[in-house]
């Protein structure tokens, strides 16, 4: 498996996990366990997303740093073969 694709697993991987721990925090807010484990699970997120964008660029518009040219739409798409 290519870096790329590495890291998108992981951001895929830490996004469950943000996800399912926000459903147990919903119904169990006082959790301190799950609170602290969120948090965590949030910025290993955040890591991984910023050597993302940083090795191949923007994954949403926001991401964009705002320079010429506009990096949003460079690069093959999502659907194209060499994108995956």
């Amino acid at each position: 498996m290519h870096e790329k694709q590495k890291l998108l697993a992981m951001i895929r991987k830490y996004d469950f996990m943000l996800y399912d721990l926000q459903l147990y925090l919903d119904t169990h807010s006082n959790c301190a366990e799950a609170l602290r484990l969120w948090k965590s699970v949030q910025n290993m997120r955040q890591k991984a997303l910023s050597a993302y964008v940083r090795q191949f660029g923007p994954i949403q518009p926001s991401q964009a740093d705002g320079s010429a040219p506009w990096i949003w739409n460079q690069g093959p798409w999502p659907w194209k073969k060499e994108a995956n």
